[in-house]
């Protein structure tokens, strides 16, 4: 019998190597996240993968989806999660090397209403995780990380005979057959695919040539687990930069850039002007409303205040909700509420049917993007953002902030803010609207500028976005002004991942 995890392992130890290594910190808000070595061990994740089949067979259910991303222990981890899950008694389908939307295509195609994606996403090397869900398209929110906690922090996982592994082949193939039947371009386009050397490589450039793209420019699609350029996240500006000279480069009409595990989508357009998720969110809006009036869109709080402002969006009577940042969290809202699609900052991309299944996927957001322009033939992607109001967003910024620390801070932030709201308070000369607290505080002012503070829900940090709707120049003067001194009087709070 495994014995309860531990937080006090240390490597390179005979107790590291005969007791499960587990802290409590790696359980977030909606997945998992550790660094592997220091925060947990091989034995801490088969606990785990006890917890997770315990906890599934609590909600009545054995048969459970497996995949791995690709790095360089990622494969190992996963053997010890499936280890765990066998001897909870649970049936386990390993579908092997995958992005995360093909595990949760598997969910479907293989009829298994669990899944459990070994991945650390746009995490940089050294860190492994787990995204988890037990109601397909869904994936676990607080509720169910905090049973799964208990459980396994407590030891309290069940032994039952019965489970096994099936290596199940051929997903991988009917997953990108599934996303490149979503559009069949009649326009010829050439794109950058970006991938960063990780899982997405395997398989997104595949997927867009079956789409109808007729030149795919492979940029960083070989796989590498060193991740030897950058790391493969589109939301950041290294990434971003490298697709933009890609496109200036080759004359591409645009780049699509695919994270870690291929579950999200950056864009650079046809000037090498990069596009952030949200506002590649608003042209969808705009296109897909005119298709589907009425249409319900949800959008998290990192998100331009367009979505409220937009006269297309008016026009065809589309509505939209502002929700809690995360994927997990997103997805729900997305489908509770019944809405076309959900859109996220970072670059998750919800569509519900007909356009999808509900889950995020980078592949049906590159084939939504390009359904559009097919939608828009005299159009390049650049006249479509041109055609946008004007607002002025800054990068997503991260201020080190630890795991102890970051949620309280935001609290008295938040607490900062309604307080200063109440008094009449402004800032930068500019009354205080409103104030939105369904995740840290968006503050937004008379004339529809607006800041965020929140905390990172799987990193030790906290983020923070500013918007204008004056001037870039504000916009900069909203972030060095107003948010940066305010959290700079909290002594947990570092230094930034990136500034403006």
């Amino acid at each position: 019998m495994l014995a309860a995890p531990r937080a006090d392992l240390k490597p390179n130890t005979l107790d590291y190597e005969n007791q499960p290594l587990v802290k409590a910190t790696g359980f977030r808000e909606y997945d998992a996240r550790w660094l592997f070595g220091p925060d947990i061990n091989l034995l801490g994740i088969e606990a785990l993968g006890l917890g997770l089949g315990t906890y599934i067979q609590e909600l009545g259910q054995t048969k459970i989806v497996v995949g791995h991303d690709f790095r360089s222990y990622s494969l190992s981890i996963k053997n010890a999660l499936m280890l765990g899950l066998v001897a909870a008694g649970c049936e386990v389908l390993d579908i092997g090397l995958a992005v995360s939307p093909m595990a949760y295509f598997a969910q479907f195609d293989l009829d298994a209403p669990c899944v459990a994606m070994v991945t650390a996403s746009h995490n940089e090397n050294g860190w492994t995780g787990v995204k988890m869900g037990a109601q397909k398209p869904l994936t676990f929110g607080p509720d169910e990380m905090g049973r799964l906690k208990e459980i396994v922090l407590g030891g309290t996982w069940k032994e039952k005979p019965g489970g096994k592994v099936t290596h199940v082949a051929g997903v991988a193939e009917r997953y990108i057959a599934d996303v490149a039947s979503r559009v069949k371009l009649t326009r010829p386009l050439k794109v950058v695919a970006a991938c960063g050397n990780g899982t997405a490589g395997a398989f997104a450039p595949d997927a867009l040539r079956r789409m109808g793209v007729a030149v795919v420019i492979e940029m960083d699609a070989e796989l590498d687990y060193t991740f030897p350029r950058y790391n493969p996240n589109p939301e950041d500006q290294v990434m971003l930069h490298a697709m933009a000279d890609a496109v200036r480069e080759f004359g591409a009409d645009l780049a699509l850039g695919f994270d870690g595990d291929g579950d999200r989508c950056g864009v650079v357009d046809d000037e090498g002007e990069e596009i952030f998720a949200d506002k590649i969110g608003l042209m969808l809006a705009r296109d897909l409303s005119g298709l589907h009036p009425n249409a319900t869109f949800i959008v998290d709080v990192k998100s331009t205040g367009l979505f409220i402002t937009d006269e297309v969006l008016k026009k065809n009577g589309a509505k939209t909700v502002y929700w809690k940042t995360g994927h997990s969290y997103i997805k729900r809202k997305t489908a509770e509420l019944g809405a076309l699609a959900g859109f996220e900052k970072s670059g998750h991309f919800f569509f519900n049917a007909p356009l999808g299944r509900g889950y995020d996927d980078g592949l049906v957001a590159a084939a939504a993007i390009l359904a559009m322009m097919d939608r828009n033939p005299g159009k390049k992607l650049s006249d479509l953002k041109k055609a946008l109001p004007v607002a002025y967003t800054s990068l997503t910024m991260s201020p080190h902030a630890s795991d102890e620390t970051k949620y309280a801070t935001v609290d008295k932030v938040v607490k900062e803010y309604e307080d200063l709201f109440a008094a009449g308070g402004s800032i930068l000369g500019r009354k205080i609207a409103s104030v939105l607290t369904v995740n840290g505080v968006r503050v937004t002012l008379e004339d529809a500028s607006w800041v965020l503070v929140r905390a990172s829900s799987n990193k030790p940090e906290m983020v923070v976005v500013v918007e204008s709707a004056q001037s870039d120049a504000d916009m900069r003067a909203l972030f060095h002004q107003e948010v940066k001194p305010r959290l700079a009087k909290y002594p947990g709070v570092g230094p930034y991942n990136q500034e403006v």
